[in-house]
């Protein structure tokens, strides 16, 4: 499952440079989670790193985009895999 940030996000930065994949980014008004690169931080940690820093706890499970930790765990191998 991806991550999502509320519109309770203060807009305090501290996220974005925890997020091992980049998917974190300053959107409109809060700042956003790219699905496609969201991997709940499997593969590179035991916890999400966002969750855990964020002083708000705005950042939650998004219901629109379920995946198993099997899904995550592909999306980080793909996602890190070197090019050939």
């Amino acid at each position: 499952m991806a991550l999502i940030i509320t519109d309770e996000c203060i807009n305090c930065d501290v996220c974005e440079p925890e997020c091992p994949n980049n998917a974190i980014s300053q959107g409109d008004e809060i700042y956003v989670i790219d699905p496609a690169k969201c991997t709940e931080c499997v593969g590179h940690y035991d916890e999400s790193q966002c969750i855990a820093v964020c002083p708000v706890d705005c950042i939650v499970v998004d219901p629109g985009n379920t995946e198993s930790k099997d899904q995550l765990h592909a999306k980080f191998l793909k996602l890190t895999a070197t090019p050939a």
